[in-house]
């Protein structure tokens, strides 16, 4: 399904913009990815002893994989409400910059912070990935409903897969789980590679790839934190490096260049030659 064009009558009332939001749900592969995740999610419900509706629940108000998988784990090995509690806050601070680069695409002049509530409970890998793709082929003024119409299409897939999950678990070998679990990290990684359109993002991801494995020999437990500020931070310098003229930062440059071409200009032609 292609979006219509900006100026296309489609999107002149916020409920085209919402159904044409849930319908993109079907143009992108990360839809069966996280389809297949929460299979798996719903099986490590079942195995773990928590009920359908309280599977259901989590996917609905937790709405983050890695997320729901320590929550299901640590609640499930006997861990507290609230050490289960702060261990899914730590997990979730990983999509705060993802919620900060995405609601300066949604807000126009006359929005309002309540309508951002819902977008930002959205946002997670998947939404986060597919909002830079579909985004710019959207109106600014129709953005936050054709957000929350693909939010909620992505958020009713996985609760169906939840529950196909859930229902499977008794015959799904646990092999095959850990598996599909391991679609969204590969899914994240091959979207991410595709979505680099810079130096400074080819020269990060390539790095965090080849630093992790140097950093999980320090065995510090933060090692893909570690890896990805180190790469993330010299991708950076290198863009900075690349956007900089030297003349605009470096005064002395600017005043020994600004001396040399004028006694070049002022040199007789003869002495130039």
């Amino acid at each position: 399904m292609a979006l219509p064009a900006l100026d296309s009558p489609k999107w002149q009332g916020t409920a085209q913009a919402f159904v044409l939001g849930v319908g993109s749900i079907f143009t992108t592969i990360l839809t069966l990815v996280l389809f297949a995740t929460y299979i798996g999610i719903g099986a490590l419900a079942h195995d773990t002893g928590f009920s359908l509706g309280w599977a259901m629940a989590s996917t609905a108000f937790v709405w983050a994989g890695p997320a729901q998988i320590i929550l299901l784990s640590t609640l499930g090995s006997g861990a507290t409400v609230v050490q289960a509690a702060v261990a899914v806050g730590v997990s979730a601070i990983r999509l705060f910059p993802m919620v900060v680069s995405i609601l300066p695409m949604l807000r126009t002049a006359q929005t309002r912070p309540r309508q951002l509530v819902l977008p930002a409970h959205f946002i997670a890998v998947t939404l986060w990935v597919e909002c830079f793709r579909l985004l710019p082929r959207v109106p600014r003024q129709r953005r936050i409903a054709f957000t929350n119409g693909l939010g909620t299409g992505l958020v009713s897939m996985s609760l169906t897969a939840t529950v196909i999950g859930y229902q499977l678990a008794a015959n799904l070998p646990q092999i095959l789980g850990a598996a599909i679990l391991l679609l969204t990290p590969l899914a994240f990684l091959l979207s991410t590679a595709r979505n680099c359109r810079q130096l400074s993002d080819v020269v990060a991801l390539v790095l965090g790839l080849a630093l992790f494995p140097l950093v999980s020999l320090l065995h510090t437990g933060v090692d893909i934190l570690i890896s990805g500020v180190s790469a993330g931070t010299i991708a950076y310098g290198v863009h900075w490096w690349r956007e900089h003229d030297p003349e605009k930062w470096n005064p002395v440059f600017r005043e020994d260049h600004a001396q040399t071409r004028s006694e070049s200009v002022m040199r007789p032609h003869h002495a130039r030659t």
